[in-house]
């Protein structure tokens, strides 16, 4: 996956890139993340984290409630950390995650 490529030289945990990784794959792409904060009530912050501007902070409480909490204690359970330490993380490391992986400002093409 090239938005792995793009953040794996960035300066993030492996804790960190684990969680994202986990979270990344399994809502099946970056795209699909962006909707999950989009549905989540969170749009102008992640559409912020794909275009080219400046990156609107998330709170950890905020990632709860765009992704739920359930996918969070699944996610942090995957990656031997506990659930608080997934959000801070996650609040923390997802948008530059994403802002990497949109470089140009929009969503990678899908290439399967």
């Amino acid at each position: 996956m090239s938005w792995l490529k793009a953040i794996v030289g960035g300066a993030i945990g492996a804790e960190a890139l684990t969680l994202i990784k986990d979270y990344v794959e399994k809502q099946g792409g970056i795209d699909a993340v962006v909707n999950d904060f989009k549905s989540g009530g969170f749009k102008k912050k992640v559409e912020s984290w794909v275009s080219t501007g400046t990156n609107e902070a998330i709170s950890s409480i905020e990632v709860g409630q765009a992704i739920g909490i359930e996918k969070v204690k699944k996610l942090a359970e995957s990656a031997g950390i506990d659930v608080n330490k997934a959000r801070d993380l996650l609040a923390e490391y997802l948008p530059i995650a994403i802002d990497k992986a949109t470089p140009e400002g929009k969503l990678p093409e899908d290439k399967k």
